[in-house]
């Protein structure tokens, strides 16, 4: 049994950890038996667990090389986006988004679909325009955007083999400022949500549903000079912070990235925390729902109902947006989309009794995200997903022998 656990210390990894450093050791511990790729351990379920061997890439070369065409950039599977990005900021060069932490590793953020925030940005996954993957067999296999098996294999849930190296997608490096508001009306938002999210180039709405009424924060991110925002802060009843803000409120700001609308590169602003800081509480379990964005507002009414049943649990819910893609298990896939997520407090027999509720009164279009705590059928979350059967087919071609199939898979109807 492995002493391992993820990095909210409510999953421990039963198999052993292993780190290897060369692809044929990775090779032999994959035809051993089943395996689990770990990465960075950041999602609050069981995604990553197994009994048999958990594969770690974090010592294996470490690959970063930029494109002639300075327009993407390869590298290795395991680095986090705060390892990447000062990189690409000292080449003058830049991803589109990031999300809210950069403590997260590339190869495991782009598997589970994670997300920054913006109406005209993607999941971190869209970003990726190749993959190279070591599959059961023992195969380097490469997959390129426009490839026929591409739009299944990048967000994977790690069911497709060991993700080596990915290349994304870089453009020249951008200023980013960020501003904080108090006290947004919650009615006020809901009949302007869509100027409330396109005020700037990312936007995050926090509350901690103590009160029905207004919203605790309202977080804008916009690139470059130019004020969307205008008036509309005001419109919605908020005042300018006037002290930098932690999202959870009574929280220390201090591993908060530059507020104030002070502007500073794009990956010192676009994530909320800093990366030598502990992100969000540390303790603390994390779920999230993404809805299609013509759902957005009755699903915000719908958790706005359940306040009183959340708020005794939360430590804060944070609103985002997500443009939509082509990618198969996306939570956006074919449609903009609105992320509900919920940060609660350590209590997981209680959270997983409050979930059932809250997914009963989402839209039946709301997506659970693959990497945090949800409760939802298998055969609903297929449902949900029009190409689950493509991907379920995907996933047979490429590790007929289940090798990587665990618990969280099986539950899924792989």
């Amino acid at each position: 049994m492995s002493t391992e656990r993820n990095w909210a210390g409510n999953i421990g990894y039963r198999g052993q950890v292993a780190h290897p450093t060369t692809l044929d050791e990775v090779r032999a511990l994959m035809a051993g038996g089943p395996v689990r790729m770990l990465g960075t351990r950041h999602c609050f379920n069981d995604i990553a667990d197994t009994a048999g061997t958990l594969i770690a890439l974090d010592r294996m070369p470490r690959v970063f090389e930029i494109s002639p065409e300075r327009d993407a950039v390869r590298v290795s599977g395991a680095l986090r986006y705060g390892d990447i990005a000062p990189l690409l900021e000292a080449e003058g060069l830049a991803l589109a988004n990031l999300a809210s932490l950069p403590h997260i590793s590339v190869a495991g953020a782009v598997a589970t679909g994670t997300h920054g925030s913006g109406d005209g940005i993607g999941s971190l996954a869209t970003a990726v325009r190749e993959l190279t993957l070591l599959t059961a067999s023992g195969e380097v296999l490469r997959l390129r955007r426009g490839d026929a098996r591409f739009a299944g294999a990048v967000v994977s849930l790690g069911a497709l083999g060991a993700v080596l190296e990915v290349v994304l997608d870089v453009e020249e490096t951008y200023q980013v400022s960020q501003r904080v508001f108090d006290r947004p009306r919650w009615d006020a938002i809901l009949e302007n949500l869509d100027a409330t999210t396109s005020a700037g180039t990312s936007v995050s709405i926090f509350t901690t549903w103590q009160r029905t009424d207004v919203a605790d924060q309202l977080w804008i991110k916009q690139r470059g000079a130019e004020d969307h925002a205008g008036d509309l802060p005001t419109r919605l009843g908020a005042a300018p912070a006037d002290a930098k803000r932690h999202p959870i409120l009574g929280v220390d700001a201090e591993a908060c990235t530059d507020q104030g609308g002070v502007p500073g590169p794009w990956f010192q602003r676009l994530p909320h925390f800093r990366l030598e800081f502990t992100p969000s509480a540390g303790a603390e379990l994390q779920s999230e729902y993404l809805v299609p964005r013509r759902d957005a507002v009755a699903a915000l009414q719908a958790v706005r109902a359940l306040a009183d049943r959340i708020a005794p649990l939360l430590l804060v819910t944070e609103i985002r947006t997500i443009a939509a893609d082509d990618l198969w298990l996306s939570m956006a896939h074919g449609t903009d989309a609105v992320g509900i997520h919920f940060t609660w407090k350590p209590d997981e027999r209680a959270v997983r009794a409050l979930l059932p509720v809250i997914e009963q009164a989402l839209p039946a279009s709301a997506r659970p995200h693959w990497g945090k705590v949800f409760t939802m059928d298998g055969a609903e979350v297929r449902h949900r997903h029009p190409r689950w059967d493509d991907f379920a087919a995907l996933r047979t071609e490429l590790d007929p022998e289940r090798r990587f199939v665990n618990d969280y898979l099986e539950r899924l109807g792989l």
